[in-house]
């Protein structure tokens, strides 16, 4: 049954216990996505720190760096709490498919930022993004059929990858051979306009 739990006796959990397995999920997976989401943005300075990025030609509607951070800190959190919310989902029938695609979009997302802006491909980092949004699409369809809040909880993700989209692309479209335009350890190669 959709929701339901059995403790240990073989009965039903009650909710007190599946709140308490819902919490203990949220402890690993908030954390947990904190800290792989910022690793791998750490492989590779980012922003303003990147000499690269921060020499190129920017969209008009490129948020302040500080963005970011807060940005993907809010999204960070609310994975963990959408996966920990499918993982407390036992016995529910695509609970598996659930963590294997959430966990095949996270390989993606993971490895968007060193692929931009440490090995500076956009144009393979405007692809990625765009499998991420497909992945993202199946998996928010694949949660509601497990926990309805969790699929909803994934809407705001959707967006932002809709609008990284948009900054991967202008980026590439606004600085014509942008992935030659790689600086030295000392110079640049990039013009400010």
């Amino acid at each position: 049954m959709r929701g339901m739990a059995t403790n240990m006796a073989g009965g039903i959990a009650s909710r007190e216990q599946l709140r308490a397995s819902f919490l203990r999920w949220t402890a690993v997976t908030i954390p947990g996505m904190l800290l792989l989401g910022f690793g791998a943005a750490r492989l590779s300075p980012t922003g303003s720190e990147n000499r690269w990025y921060a020499a190129l030609n920017k969209p008009a509607y490129n948020p302040p760096d500080w963005v970011f951070p807060v940005a993907w800190s809010l999204l960070y959190v609310v994975l963990g709490v959408a996966l920990a919310m499918i993982l407390n989902a036992r016995g529910a029938r695509l609970r598996t498919p659930a963590v294997i695609v959430f966990f095949g979009q996270l390989v993606l997302n993971l490895a968007w930022s060193p692929l931009f802006f440490g090995l500076h491909q956009v144009v393979v980092a405007l692809v990625l993004v765009g499998l991420m949004f497909g992945v993202t699409m199946l998996m928010t369809i694949v949660f509601s059929q497990v926990r309805g809040l969790a699929a909803v909880l994934l809407v705001p993700y959707l967006v932002w990858l809709l609008f990284a989209a948009y900054l991967n692309y202008e980026i590439l479209a606004l600085n014509p051979g942008v992935e030659t335009l790689a600086p030295g350890s000392t110079t640049t190669q990039i013009r400010a306009r």
